[in-house]
């Protein structure tokens, strides 16, 4: 049987209705990596979630609003508006729940910055106030699967296992980074201005968190599928 590899959403709220949503690029990832995606949406019922992680054998924490700063002991800055509580609490517990049972994890994004939170990390919640001289992380102007800035890799990482590479181009579409690196984590890959790329457990089998979108960019750079393939065959291993 193919490997069942859950997805989370986000939640889009219009008036008297919340719809569940998350990009198709993540589904068809999985689908061409070998996997099957089920998605699964925020719940209030936390209890849910060892429910949830009993019919998937890999998750990745998508992309998204930013988490509340309250979850990693700060006061938001008034670059702060698109956050919600209801996510970052059941997405915290389905993270732990996961991490406690050593199931292959991948974050993108929102989700590289949930894993830090939740293993007792910060973020810079505007790195284009909080750090000096940082480059441009969040075009205007381009295509999800455009190529933005460059990245190193740290060679002895699974990272630089999966890409063979100490260096890549990748997209780039965030305003928010992480700052402290959260317990049972190293950083496997840094932007040119030192900006967090990348992150990996240092005792899970599979525990990866990358700033960028390959979910995307596999669109027109079919080299990314790798990381979906690893995915799936630290499952099978």
């Amino acid at each position: 049987m193919k490997p069942i590899i859950g997805i989370t959403m986000f939640q889009d709220i219009e008036i008297e209705k919340s719809f569940s949503l998350v990009s198709n690029n993540y589904l068809n990832a999985i689908e061409n990596a070998g996997g099957v995606p089920l998605f699964i949406p925020i719940s209030e019922n936390i209890e849910d979630v060892k429910s949830y992680l009993d019919m998937i054998d890999g998750i990745i924490f998508s992309g998204g609003e930013g988490v509340d700063p309250i979850k990693f002991s700060e006061n938001p800055s008034k670059s702060v508006s698109n956050i919600n509580p209801s996510r970052d609490n059941f997405e915290l517990a389905l993270f732990h729940e996961a991490y406690n049972r050593n199931m292959p994890i991948l974050g993108i994004c929102r989700g590289a910055q949930l894993i830090n939170v939740a293993l007792g990390g910060s973020l810079y919640q505007d790195i284009f106030s909080e750090i000096p001289n940082c480059h441009g992380h969040m075009p205007s102007e381009m295509q999800v699967y455009d190529l933005f800035h460059i990245i190193d890799i740290e060679e002895n990482s699974k990272l630089f296992d999966i890409f063979k590479a100490m260096e890549l181009e990748v997209n780039s579409f965030h305003h928010q980074a992480i700052k402290d690196i959260g317990k049972d984590l190293k950083v496997t890959a840094t932007a040119r201005d030192g900006v967090i790329e990348g992150i990996e457990s240092l005792s899970r089998k599979f525990l990866i968190g990358l700033q960028w979108h390959p979910e995307d960019l596999i669109l027109k750079h079919k080299e990314f599928l790798k990381l979906f393939k690893a995915l799936i065959d630290s499952i099978k291993q």
